[in-house]
């Protein structure tokens, strides 16, 4: 007796169709499974065989091999229970019904429950490629599942829930496709509790507009966490792409909320400075996502910027750049996609009061220069914006007049990444920051007086070709937030303005 049954892998967020395939025959008794299975595969056995008790059915007595193919892709998890589950039924003649475009996706509990697992989403897209037009999946992963266009969700909390689908005694009704709530974007803070601090402010909302990266530098308690902790109150709406993009890397690592599984509000993420380089990037024996990763198209933001590890933030530096960070290990090499803004903030010296208009620095000339320089010139270059952060007066602690909202900042950010989004139409690129070097001249056209001034600074500053190309996308972002289809010479003036720290605290 013969059955094949659809289910799905995952390796990293690389889904792949999984045919169970299921044979039952005379001969000793046994239950093997093969097709480059993991011991977590090869557990299911167990939980498989009393499941069959929870339910009243007898497990055959008999030789039964279950082979996952393609046999030469490594298998993991216990995604795949329910599915060799139901290709033994099958293959016992308990269930006659039609499954070629049907797939099972869960974990199988010794009383028969059906548990949740991680990763549904990437796994269900890809059976909705693969043409599969069904998936019973766990109850709690169903209204996840559900994101994905154009597949019947079916969620069974039970395998008696399952049989009595197919039976016709009690059929599961499918998952109404999941629609997402507006996100909340003014829960308990505002950039209106901020005194002051308007150059940060106005240097945090170029940011969040074009996607750029920002360093902020200032005395301790000048206010660089809480300006930074309000960053995701200006930021702009997600795209139903960008949402799915970032839904499946929260999937993967088992983060999305049964009840809202699509992310819908940019993610915001602030590592402590002891995380490891694997915790940071990703890593283990089975790749899994790190923090860069689940700050996908959201916000990693580093406090105390020096005390992280030298080697962890050098890691740092090829993300950045790339946009995704590749994971190689025996079993296979993982991708996960790592477009983030990166928001860090670090005092002047290890005191932290170098340069306080009234408290005196202890550190001494080398101690502050060795402080400093545990940045390195090529990470400190991936910063689009510098901005220095002051501590704030009484004068304007004091004060009873209104900041101004998160709410007024979003609209101009809002409008300012309409513009990006009209520019950008039928291309991968986002915002400003991403801006490619075939499309850098087009999109970045810069008056004469504009171009004069940028020759000017190059020479006298030095400039790398990557300061130089960050420069003119914030100028690009500055000039967008003013509906300026041209950049001109102010706007490139504020942001060489937004340029200067690295010759202010890393030169002699």
């Amino acid at each position: 007796m013969f059955a094949k049954i659809n289910s799905l892998g995952l390796f990293g967020l690389n889904a792949f169709v999984v045919d169970v395939e299921t044979e039952i025959s005379r001969g000793t008794p046994c239950f093997d499974i093969v097709g480059l299975a993991d011991v977590s595969v090869k557990e299911s056995r167990d939980r498989i065989k009393a499941a069959f008790r929870s339910f009243g059915g007898q497990f055959p007595v008999a030789r039964v091999v279950v082979n996952l193919a393609p046999a030469d892709t490594r298998k993991a998890g216990s995604m795949f229970d329910l599915a060799i589950l139901v290709a033994v039924l099958r293959a016992q003649g308990l269930l006659n019904a039609d499954l070629s475009e049907t797939a099972f996706i869960g974990e199988v509990s010794l009383n028969g429950d059906i548990r949740a697992v991680s990763g549904v989403l990437p796994m269900v897209l890809c059976a909705q490629k693969a043409g599969i037009t069904e998936v019973f999946v766990p109850a709690d992963n169903a209204y996840e599942a559900s994101v994905a266009e154009g597949v019947k969700v079916y969620g069974a909390a039970n395998v008696k829930d399952i049989l009595d689908h197919f039976n016709g005694t009690r059929p599961i009704a499918p998952a109404p496709p999941y629609v997402p709530k507006a996100a909340e974007y003014f829960e308990h803070i505002d950039y209106a509790e901020v005194k002051g601090q308007r150059l940060a402010k106005k240097a945090l909302e170029y940011a969040a507009a074009g996607g750029h990266n920002l360093l902020m530098i200032g005395t301790p308690g000048s206010g660089k966490s809480m300006l930074a902790k309000r960053l995701p109150t200006i930021l702009p709406q997600m795209s139903f792409r960008e949402s799915i993009e970032t839904t499946n890397v929260h999937s993967v690592s088992g983060l999305v909320d049964k009840d809202n599984p699509l992310v819908v509000k940019r993610p915001f993420y602030s590592p402590h400075h002891i995380i490891s380089g694997a915790g940071l990037c990703g890593g283990g024996t089975t790749p899994r996502p790190g923090q860069i990763s689940l700050a996908h198209n959201g916000v990693l933001f580093l406090d105390e910027l020096p005390e992280f590890a030298r080697p962890t933030l050098e890691m740092l530096r090829q993300p950045l750049e790339d946009r995704q960070v590749t994971i190689s290990r025996a079993s296979g090499s993982v991708t996960y996609p790592c477009s983030f803004m990166l928001i860090a903030a670090m005092n002047p010296c290890p005191c932290g009061y170098m340069g306080h208009p009234t408290k005196k620095c202890t550190c001494s000339r080398q101690k502050a220069k060795e402080y400093i320089n545990r940045i390195s010139g090529p990470l400190l270059d991936r910063f689009d914006i510098h901005v220095e952060v002051g501590p704030v007066d009484f004068k304007a602690l004091s004060s009873t007049a209104k900041e101004e909202s998160s709410a007024a900042i979003r609209e101009r950010v809002q409008a300012a990444r309409e513009i990006q989004q009209r520019r950008f139409a039928g291309t991968d690129i986002t915002c400003n920051a991403r801006i490619t070097a075939d499309l850098f001249h087009e999109v970045c056209p810069v008056t004469k007086e504009g171009t004069e001034l940028l020759e000017q600074v190059f020479e006298k500053m030095g400039l790398s070709a990557r300061a130089y190309d960050r420069i003119v996308k914030v100028a690009r972002t500055i000039a967008d937030t003013e509906n300026s289809e041209m950049i001109d010479k102010k706007h490139i003036a504020q942001a060489v303005q937004f340029r200067t720290l690295d010759r202010k605290y890393w030169n002699d």
